[in-house]
């Protein structure tokens, strides 16, 4: 027997949440819902084998159980009730009966027996900041994992290095590199790095906010365990040598330029217009003394236009793809953004111009053709 009641609003969100790791389609059948846990709380999960999410929710708890509900047609009901809080009872027989104020409903669950366990993470090791310089690290780096898991499954995840004074997020996709990192207000004493599936940081990005308040992550040895308020995360660590990225970002680059992002992203947005997947023209870049100009020339027809600048650009001239560009400038911060160019043929690196460290952004360059 199960039976609890709770706020509907509470547990819609903690079904929408959980059920974003709950498998489509797998071998064992009571993947395919929500695990329902009642105990000294209410606890929501959803699990793919690969990531699990449990929520944990407010509720007044009268038979204590496990069973695993039909995911979607749970959430539609629990959605729709008309009633501020629900009454939910499983029976000995797993027939469910939904009810509210006026309205009511009765489904079949199943057997939790055949619910894989989530992975158990020890807590000795955790690792605290805010929720809002999470989302930044996450937020700034996931745009540039790689999709490709044929050649460096490795890189299908991003880098977490955390030293004594900051926490470093690195990604790869083998045409551009985002770094980004957090400062400790205070030192620590533990260090480590590992890798984190793509899938797993996009849902750990969701249930972020903009505020303040804690967010936690803990290392195990085959896994890595996110906490967010009454939200937790499990995924499976991506195993693997992910190499030292600092040694594909140039340093000391002779040409450095300052120029204001949202203008540079706005110039290089009009020139790209012309740009598709149908014709994938690069844009060609020419730096010259507090001037940058951009072209594409296609199929389509051609496009120009110019963005100011400080600093001598030496009248380099430098192809890249367009979206990569407007991506890793996107992603930096400030109000300005320090151009880093060495020749045509070496990577554009973007950083802070106050020299904080707390971002870069490199994008290969495009080898341009006479009539491009």
């Amino acid at each position: 027997m199960i039976k609890f009641t709770c706020e509907r609003a509470l547990l819609v969100n903690a079904l929408s949440v959980a059920s974003h790791t709950v498998s489509p389609k797998s071998p064992i059948a009571a993947l395919e819902g929500i695990h329902i846990h009642a105990g000294v709380k209410l606890y929501v999960s959803g699990y793919n084998l690969e990531t699990g999410i449990t929520v944990t929710v407010p509720a007044e708890i009268k038979e204590q159980g496990k069973c695993v509900m039909p995911a979607r047609l749970f959430f539609d009901i629990i959605r729709k009730m008309p009633d501020d809080e629900v009454s939910v009872t499983v029976d000995e027989n797993f027939k469910v009966s939904i009810r509210g104020e006026i309205s009511s409903f009765t489904i079949s669950a199943m057997t939790a027996e055949d619910y894989p366990e989530l992975p158990d993470v020890e807590y000795d090791n955790e690792f605290i900041l805010p929720q809002k310089a999470l989302r930044e690290l996450i937020g700034g780096t996931l745009f540039c994992v790689s999709e490709d898991r044929s050649r460096r499954p490795i890189y299908t995840g991003a880098l977490m290095e955390v030293a004594h004074e900051s926490i470093t997020m690195v990604s790869i996709d083998g045409f551009r590199l985002a770094m980004r990192r957090y400062f400790f207000d205070k030192p620590i004493e533990r260090a480590c790095k590992f890798v984190v599936p793509s899938s797993a940081l996009k849902e750990v990005e969701k249930i972020l906010d903009e505020s303040d308040d804690p967010a936690a992550f803990t290392l195990g040895k085959k896994y890595i365990l996110f906490k967010v308020g009454a939200v937790t995360l499990v995924c499976r660590r991506l195993e693997g040598d992910f190499g030292d990225w600092r040694q594909f970002v140039p340093q000391q680059n002779p040409i450095l330029l300052t120029a204001a992002r949202t203008k540079l992203i706005a110039t290089i947005d009009r020139v790209g217009l012309l740009v598709s997947e149908k014709f994938k023209s690069p844009i060609r870049c020419m730096f010259s003394y507090n001037k940058a100009e951009f072209r594409t020339v296609n199929n389509m027809g051609d496009a120009y236009d110019v963005c100011d600048i400080a600093g001598d650009g030496k009248e380099l001239e430098i192809g890249f793809n367009c979206r990569y560009l407007i991506d890793a400038l996107k992603a930096s911060s400030g109000d300005e953004v320090v151009l880093e160019l060495s020749n045509g043929l070496s990577p554009i690196v973007i950083t802070p111009c106050d020299g904080s460290e707390k971002f870069a952004y490199m994008v290969l360059p495009v080898r341009l053709k006479a009539e491009q």
